[in-house]
């Protein structure tokens, strides 16, 4: 038995696929590349629209660090109850069109990301899948009120659907998904993703703004037809939250202000083709502003602050 057949388990029959020729798969894990929470809000939403059955499961417990990220269970009064298993596995959805197209959904694997990456590309085989594409957010220096900025990844150029904010190379850390696009190419799979840039002092929070960008590009390099209409309706009540907090407090409003005229600034630079950074003022720390937004971190806790998970 190979590794990667211990890692997944794939069904032996699914009728609502046979005579599909162009299969997308969508990849969304949790943890590292989901500030905002924005990615798995966005795959929520896609299993919502038409949930489907599961097609393929993966072995968690060969795959996940229980002691370093401990899953919730409940205690009630004198016994344990309702423990929030994780799982990571594959199941079969539908867009607003009926379109079939697959989800892989869950943690990013802890360990054995190689296998993790061979038990994808049996599914991949399995299933005849035309394109892999993910789904990821990551913290930046931006601010919520310009428009949520996307880097957009493929193994291929052509497989591109917009242009990259970025000019030079990057050293980054890596990532699950990050790997399996590059794997998938070696292999001759065709592989994309998009990347939402989530103002830093928002990550915490739910922030279905950035769900509703990845959800429009999904659309794109996916081949898929979404109805974002309950979307969009929560991306507008967050951000009136927001907005509705920040009259109140001045002090933070001015961080932002500061963050949008660094952004503006930025783009400058950018478009005038000089440094990615505009020499003289640049993007701030997360520690270099962090105790100016202690009061709206705290207060998106609090009775007066946009509520966590506001707008779902």
């Amino acid at each position: 038995m190979s590794q990667e057949s211990r890692l997944v388990h794939i069904v032996d029959e699914v009728p609502e696929l046979d005579g599909v020729d162009d299969l997308t798969m969508v990849v969304v894990l949790t943890g590292f590349l989901d500030a905002g929470q924005a990615a798995d809000h966005a795959a929520q939403y896609l299993q919502d629209g038409s949930e489907g059955p599961v097609v393929a499961t993966f072995d968690v417990d060969s795959l996940h660090d229980y002691r370093a990220r401990r899953p919730a269970m409940s205690f009630v009064r004198d016994h344990y109850a309702d423990y929030d298993a994780p799982r990571l596995s594959v199941r079969l959805v539908r867009d607003t069109g009926g379109t079939p197209f697959l989800l892989l959904r869950g943690p990013e694997p802890d360990t054995r990301w190689e296998g993790f990456a061979r038990g994808v590309r049996a599914v991949v085989e399995r299933f005849a899948v035309t394109r892999v594409v993910s789904l990821g957010a990551v913290p930046m220096a931006v601010p919520h009120t310009r428009p949520i900025a996307i880097t957009p990844h493929a193994n291929r150029p052509e497989l591109l659907v917009t242009s990259s904010p970025w000019q030079s190379e990057l050293r980054i850390p890596s990532s699950a998904q990050a790997l399996l696009e590059l794997r998938l190419g070696e292999w001759g799979h065709d592989s994309l993703g998009f990347v939402a840039h989530i103002p830093h002092y928002l990550a915490s929070m739910d922030y279905p703004v950035a769900s509703l960008t990845l959800l429009e590009h999904l659309e794109l390099g996916g081949h898929l037809t979404i109805d974002l209409t309950d979307l969009r309706e929560a991306a507008r009540r967050c951000e009136v939250e927001i907005a509705r907090y920040l009259e109140s407090n001045e002090e933070v409003g001015e961080v932002v202000t500061a963050l949008e005229e660094q952004y503006d600034a930025f783009r400058r630079s950018e478009e005038s083709g000089s440094s990615l950074l505009a020499d003289d003022q640049p993007l701030p720390t997360g520690e270099e502003i962090g105790q100016q937004f202690e009061q709206f971190l705290a207060g998106l806790d609090g009775t007066d602050g946009p509520k966590e998970g506001q707008g779902d």
